[in-house]
């Protein structure tokens, strides 16, 4: 079945289509969650609530405005930021040390140790330079603002954003390959 119609069937609270979303999407999903919040519980947990939510609010969702992974994707980000901006997050991370905080990009390895966290994103990645990873790592994968960003590198705002969007151009490349 062609995409377009069953996120059209999804909006019409169809629960097949819901399934077969889930189904498509929900690894990739609770990847990138994981990325962020860096546990596999919390990120299975954020990944259904952001399907629920998606769910709930899936008459929001406007094909002319992107592609609806890039919707549900953006849910999930937010959701993530959102819990490890929380008071109870931070209080159970307190204890934990610098290295649980190592960056996503840095963790690509070969090796099987991982490799759930970084699902398909290895392949967005490919042929980045190292200033769109870092600036794509501390957006979206830190979940600083853009103006924090132009802080942390000591480089203009208006920098950020032009890198930022030429970065996401090449993303969009790669996803077409």
């Amino acid at each position: 079945m062609e995409l377009e119609i069953i996120v059209e069937q999804f909006q019409k609270r169809d629960a097949v289509a819901f399934q077969k979303l889930y189904n498509m999407y929900s690894e990739n999903i609770c990847g990138v969650i994981n990325t962020i919040v860096k546990d596999t519980n919390v990120s299975e947990e954020i990944c259904q609530d952001v399907f629920m939510k998606a769910w709930n609010n899936a008459e929001s969702y406007n094909a002319s405005k992107g592609r609806f992974f890039t919707w549900i994707l953006n849910i999930a980000r937010n959701a993530a930021i959102d819990e490890i901006r929380s008071k109870s997050y931070k209080n159970s991370k307190k204890n934990l040390s610098a290295d649980y905080f190592v960056g996503i990009l840095e963790s690509m390895t070969d090796s099987e140790e991982g490799k759930e966290d970084v699902v398909g994103l290895k392949k967005l990645l490919v042929n980045l330079k190292d200033k769109c990873i870092e600036i794509i790592e501390l957006l979206y994968f830190k979940g600083l603002t853009q103006k924090e960003v132009s802080k942390e590198l000591d480089i203009p705002l208006g920098t950020v954003k032009t890198r930022n969007r030429s970065c996401i151009t090449q993303i969009r490349t790669n996803m077409a390959l």
